[in-house]
């Protein structure tokens, strides 16, 4: 599966440091067993959000992991941020949970198919029993750890849970240790929380700003913006039959419509606007989750009948800014009305605020500034309404 790597106009948190002042952590060591951290999962309080990133291991390197288990060789130490009581995120050890989530569901991904499971997940929330029991999606889990050296087999080879037989309460009382991260200054910003997650994950494959948002903000608010980034009229705005992997296009839809909810609230920086925005989204009710859904769907219909890359800029990229700003421009009087957006969008009036100096000049540099975030919204406002 290629992990592409999409590029867009008007990206805020290229290059914007994040400044953390002042915290207070704790962090404890806890021994927990392979049941339990089975358990964990399953009942959720351990919470993976939105397969924090796709599952990229295959099945050579998840055996490998599940024989140090049985073997009791040492393994990497796992990162728990604590959330709330019972409520655990992971900051760092997602690829580690879900190997041992899959043997012993006895179940590996396909490769091919990883993509589709994460929309399946994004729509349900869950993987399903019976796409988990189906075969197109899923091949048994059985170790496979063929040596290169011949005539030398591993004695677990093709072994899977229910076949370990004398290894299987060794490996279901196998420890790991977990690491519990909890904030306690200040109890409502957890910027220490952001900062964690970035420095742990910066010695692989680094996770984008939003993925790490995904981790900490996990809420029915989130699942609504997964839930609409799979509307075929939006990827057709946005340039892509398929979700992105590292969740930028999540991340447009976050920025929107926090630029509608608290744009006239805007302090820079980006980063800690968003992270701010995406934890007061947690208390959202199911009514205003249900009408936050309902108003992109009539803001898509709105745009209908705009050409294709309409929200592209010179480059050929799909331009955020711009997105954002005609979003809040369109959507800002039905938001405070709590109705719908009703009628059809001009697209010379698009064009116009696409050309408009003072829109442009506001788009080149400085984006996060709080002026020229005002000035965008503003001239969205004035020429497309």
């Amino acid at each position: 599966m290629a992990d592409i790597k999409r590029e867009y106009e008007g990206d805020h948190e290229v290059e914007e440091e994040y400044l953390v002042l002042e915290y207070d952590i704790t962090a404890s060591p806890n021994d927990f067993n392979i049941k339990t951290i089975f358990d964990f999962i399953e009942s959720g309080a351990v919470i993976i959000p939105e397969f924090q990133r796709n599952y990229v291991w295959d099945i050579r390197r998840g055996s490998k992991f599940i024989e140090s288990l049985i073997m009791n060789l040492p393994v990497p130490q796992i990162f728990l941020y604590e959330s709330g009581r019972n409520k655990f995120k992971v900051i760092d050890g997602q690829q580690r949970l879900m190997t041992i989530y899959y043997f012993m569901k006895k179940r590996f991904p396909w490769k091919e198919k990883r993509m589709e499971l994460r929309r399946i997940f994004d729509k349900a929330g869950k993987i399903p029993p019976e796409v988990l029991a189906d075969d197109k999606f899923f091949s048994d889990f059985n170790l496979k750890l063929e040596s290169s050296v011949e005539g030398v087999t591993s004695r677990l080879n093709g072994l899977n849970y229910d076949t370990l037989k004398d290894y299987k309460t060794s490996f279901d009382l196998r420890t790991i240790r977990n690491i519990i991260v909890k904030q306690t200054k200040p109890e409502d910003d957890d910027s220490s929380m952001y900062e964690i997650f970035t420095r742990l994950n910066s010695g692989g494959i680094n996770l984008t700003p939003q993925e790490i948002r995904a981790c900490m903000f996990h809420s029915d608010f989130y699942d609504t913006l997964h839930k609409v980034n799979l509307d075929e009229r939006w990827r057709k705005i946005i340039g892509s039959k398929d979700p992105d992997l590292h969740l930028k296009d999540v991340e447009i839809l976050l920025r929107s419509y926090a630029a509608l909810i608290k744009g006239e609230n805007y302090a820079p920086p980006m980063t800690k606007f968003l992270n701010t925005f995406s934890k007061e989204r947690e208390k959202e009710t199911r009514k205003s989750l249900d009408y936050y859904e309902k108003l992109f769907y009539s803001f898509l219909d709105y745009c209908s009948e705009l050409r294709e890359k309409s929200f592209f800029g010179k480059t050929g990229k799909f331009n955020i800014s711009l997105f954002e700003a005609v979003f809040y421009a369109i959507c800002e009087k039905s938001y405070k009305k709590h109705s719908l957006v009703e009628g059809k969008i001009e697209a010379i009036k698009l064009n116009r605020l696409k050309r408009d100096k003072q829109f442009t000049g506001a788009s080149q540099m400085r984006l996060s500034s709080k002026q020229n975030v005002a000035i965008r919204l503003d001239r969205a406002r004035k020429i497309i309404l």
